[in-house]
């Protein structure tokens, strides 16, 4: 069937579409409502008449008044995310999913109404690489999966953020990889994740050696640290702004930190209908660049400190001799703060990308092409893992099923790992957990998010049940023989098949609860 192959970005504050052109990868261009061409629809959302605009709409109609919300996709990252999580815009209020799926779907509809996409009238399929970030958790994948595919993309591929701008830097320098320098460290930050990845390059193949990130910093926090500079020159107190003159000083505050130059000594902010009662007494203010340097330095510095399990995935001391470069994505990374401390902590060339924006995009629209025939080994990025009882129930163990070293596998396939047992409990509690890294000792270490509690009836009496979470869990001893079946595919997506073996019955499980 005729399909338009897209690579697609969807970010915190901007999402970007590149498509596959005949051996190119252009970034997708839209035209707004005005007649104004962009390479990229906002990632926002506005409430109008009880219901919700998105992208381009969504600003025009902020400025006519309409509640705004930025960055919703950071509500991915929450530890305890699900579909159904109420997001409020305004007076209206809507299950995050179908706020996700609503954005999309407008994504969907501007390629075919208002962009320059290359298309035939034969194409009636939108195939689409998507992205995550690379230590997204297991919520987050299916979500997003899940909103794309509702919004009528054919995704064959989610691929993880930095690995997709590997590919951008391989396409784009590969004189730059030799026999001799063949890693590729990926610095990836974006406007609400960091991402960091450690890959390898043969010729067109590219395995992914380690990741690192932080799922909860990135550029909207460089914003609000511009925004609190800027009231500190002004002399004025944020108790002073209104909801919509903070949002209208912070959209500045970005504009400001994108026309940084490391030339540029005072970053000038318009402070105009930014006020509460009365307008400001200045029009503007001249934020000096070192104070703004000195405000987000700590932010670099955390995404540096991050970077250790990438850095610590190279093999030996004359390992830093194997890289390439260190190349920089994502739109934050235009700040000069960021390449000069790379280079002062690892002392090697840093390349950036000159398409840092769009440099993720462009990689999963060449992971969409068949011409280059690249190919990808990527890393699960977490560990997944249930508790259990230990020393006849005397203490809880986790015991991890997927470990961060877990490759995933080829596209369509699956890895599956089975535990079986005697039921010795009338009801089986799984309290599944996913986590950054392990401790030496094996217990959870770094970032924890509930997977999700699932409840199975090891008495068949108890399977008709309607709520057998209420039932109390009681030890019986000669339960029926269980099987656990744990299933993770190719987009990092873990489900679950719990089974009574001897009497056929099971149910699947994955995020959000059973569905079989």
């Amino acid at each position: 069937m005729p399909a338009v192959r897209l690579g697609i970005d969807f970010g915190t504050t901007r999402t970007l579409v590149a498509c596959v052109d005949r051996g190119n990868f252009p970034v997708v261009s839209f035209t707004d409502g005005a007649g104004d061409v962009h390479d990229h629809i906002p990632s926002v959302a506005a409430a109008v008449d009880g219901r919700i605009v998105y992208g381009h709409d969504a600003l025009a109609a902020a400025d006519d008044g309409a509640p705004l919300l930025r960055s919703f996709k950071r509500l991915l990252a929450a530890p305890d995310v699900n579909g159904n999580l109420p997001v409020h815009i305004g007076d209206v209020t809507v299950p995050l999913l179908e706020l996700l799926t609503g954005f999309l779907t407008a994504v969907r509809d501007a390629l075919w109404s208002s962009s320059n996409a290359p298309r035939k009238k034969a194409d009636v399929v939108l195939d689409a690489v998507v992205a995550v970030p690379a230590h997204a958790h297991g919520a987050q994948r299916y979500l997003t999966l899940e909103a794309f595919r509702r919004a009528g993309f054919h995704v064959t591929a989610m691929i993880h953020e930095p690995s997709a701008a590997g590919f951008e830097y391989t396409h784009r320098q590969p004189k730059t990889v030799s026999a001799r320098r063949t890693r590729v460290v990926v610095y990836d930050l974006g406007g609400g994740t960091f991402d960091a990845s450690l890959v390898r390059v043969d010729a067109a193949h590219h395995e992914v050696l380690a990741t690192a990130g932080l799922n909860r910093t990135g550029g909207d926090d460089f914003d609000e640290a511009l925004l609190r500079c800027a009231l500190t020159v002004a002399k004025l107190d944020e108790a002073s702004l209104s909801p919509a003159g903070r949002l209208r000083l912070l959209d500045r505050c970005r504009e400001a930190k994108e026309r940084l130059t490391p030339q540029a000594k005072r970053m000038p902010i318009d402070l105009h209908d930014c006020g509460v009662a009365g307008a400001f007494m200045l029009s503007s203010v001249d934020v000096p660049v070192d104070a703004f340097t000195a405000a987000v330095a700590p932010l670099v510095d955390q995404t540096i400190a991050a970077m250790g399990p990438v850095v610590g995935a190279l093999d030996d001391k004359d390992a830093l001799t194997e890289i390439a470069g260190i190349y920089l994505v994502g739109g934050q990374s235009g700040l000069p703060l960021v390449p000069r401390l790379l280079k002062e902590r690892f002392g090697r060339r840093v390349h950036r990308s000159p398409y840092p924006a769009a440099s993720v995009a462009m990689g999963l629209a060449i992971a969409a092409s068949d011409e280059l025939g690249f190919s990808l080994s990527d890393r699960f990025s977490r560990c997944f893992g249930v508790f259990r009882e230990g020393n006849a129930g005397q203490r809880l163990r986790f015991d991890p099923i997927f470990i961060p070293s877990t490759t995933l596998p080829h596209h369509g396939s699956a890895i599956e790992i089975v535990r079986r047992y005697r039921a010795v409990h009338n009801v089986g509690h799984f309290r599944f957990v996913e986590c950054t890294r392990l401790d030496d000792g094996g217990d959870l270490s770094g970032d924890v998010v509930p997977f999700g509690d699932v409840v199975f009836a090891f008495d068949p009496a108890l399977r008709a049940h309607k709520t057998p979470a209420s039932v109390p869990v009681v030890r019986v001893g000669g339960g029926p023989e269980i099987e656990e079946r744990y299933s993770i595919d190719d987009n990092g997506v873990v489900s679950v098949v719990i089974a009574d073996v001897a009497a056929g019955y099971s149910r699947r499980f994955a995020l959000g609860g059973a569905t079989t």
